[in-house]
């Protein structure tokens, strides 16, 4: 049967084509968050973002399941998700602060991006006549992807309040609704490791997205700036320890062997991503003396904290070997909480809450890089034991 011979799926070149509009798009959710004169973001605009963002990689979600399952690299595939990226521009230019003008184009676009993957998986019934258990997923897949598209279509008619909560519950209801699908149709045959290498391309991503904005950190007027170059080398380290706390996880310490559906990998890479874009906002605000003190040292702290927690949450489909017990998280919470308290005493000192956030998140990296190390000697010792049978 198919459901148990098929073979391994690699990342196709389409796929990272597709993935370059989602950066386009982290760049137009973020240029939802400018602050007012004097203040921070206005509820509005961060309720916007919410959505915004939410929406963007929810989709891409989406997209990323159906392929996994179903894409086999073909003139059909290439032609709907050229599509979709057409649409997705629209989306991009309704996302700014006068959304409220847009929001039909918005929303439209939108719906027709679900729209869009629904009826791939509605022609992708003809290949599964006798595969109960693919059929009894595609349709449900297709079902949740029609129910959003019409919140989504709906929302675009609605004045501001109701749109935006329109547009929040088809995201929740498009979360819930697969994760019960998916419960509900035990046999589709999901390749994890596939799953787990598209969602750290587009954590990839989300990181050039942070490069992006660091580059700020370097901007001097040419001289020999020791104020430029504290605040580039600690953005810089930032960045990095991010960056290589997520590769200790993916390279080391992820089981990407195992029998899983993704479901909940990759709905807790919805808010990691979420949360490294938030980050890469606080980046943004950091170095803003117009933006008020109190918001935007709570956004960097919250933000931070975020990341390693769904970073953590992905600790089910890790190595039998990882040692992430009880005292391990006792004293990364220990950390964070020092963390918390330091940033805001010294709130007022520019120099100090960048250096805490840098040192904070290399202690995380040294940990993770602890437990890898326990992880590898671990596994080791096992692949001894079974005279090298286990890999």
């Amino acid at each position: 049967m198919e459901l148990f011979t098929r073979d391994e799926k690699k990342v196709e070149y389409l796929e990272l084509i597709y993935d370059l509009v989602f950066v386009y798009m982290a760049g137009r959710n973020n240029s939802l968050l400018v602050p007012e004169e004097g203040g921070f973001i206005l509820p509005l605009n961060f309720l916007a973002y919410v959505i915004c963002t939410l929406a963007i990689i929810q989709l891409w979600n989406f997209t990323t399941f159906y392929i996994n399952l179903f894409g086999r690299n073909g003139l059909r595939d290439h032609v709907f998700l050229c599509v979709n990226m057409y649409l997705m521009y629209f989306v991009g230019e309704g996302t700014r602060h006068d959304w409220i003008a847009y929001k039909e184009q918005y929303h439209i676009a939108w719906a027709l991006i679900l729209a869009n993957i629904g009826l791939q998986y509605l022609i992708e019934l003809r290949n599964h006549e006798t595969d109960v258990w693919n059929r009894d997923l595609i349709k449900r897949m297709a079902a949740v992807l029609f129910v959003e598209a019409a919140i989504a279509f709906a929302a675009a008619w609605q004045g501001p309040v109701l749109t935006a909560v329109l547009s929040a519950a088809a995201i929740a209801l498009g979360i819930i609704l697969t994760a019960i699908g998916k419960s509900r149709s035990p046999g589709s045959m999901i390749d994890f490791a596939h799953l787990t290498e598209r969602a750290m391309l587009y954590v990839v991503f989300t990181f050039g997205e942070m490069i992006v904005v660091l580059a700020a950190y370097f901007r001097g007027d040419g001289s020999f700036d020791l104020n430029v170059i504290y605040f580039s080398l600690m953005g810089f380290l930032i960045v990095v320890g991010l960056f290589l706390s997520y590769e200790i996880f993916y390279d080391h310490l992820l089981d990407r062997e195992r029998q899983d559906n993704g479901f909940l990998y990759m709905a807790i890479h919805i808010f990691i991503i979420f949360a490294l874009n938030n980050i890469t906002a606080s980046l943004e605000f950091m170095r803003e003396e117009s933006v008020a003190l109190i918001p935007k040292m709570t956004f960097l702290i919250v933000s931070v904290t975020a990341y390693y927690v769904f970073l953590f949450l992905t600790r089910g489909r890790t190595k039998a070997a990882c040692g992430m017990d009880g005292p391990f998280y006792a004293r990364l919470t220990a950390l964070t909480a020092v963390f918390a308290v330091l940033m805001m005493v010294f709130r007022n000192h520019g120099f100090a809450h960048i250096f805490i956030t840098a040192a904070y998140i290399f202690a995380v990296f040294g940990a993770l890089y602890e437990l890898k190390r326990r992880t590898d000697k671990a596994q080791a010792e096992e692949d001894f034991m079974h005279g090298g049978a286990c890999k």
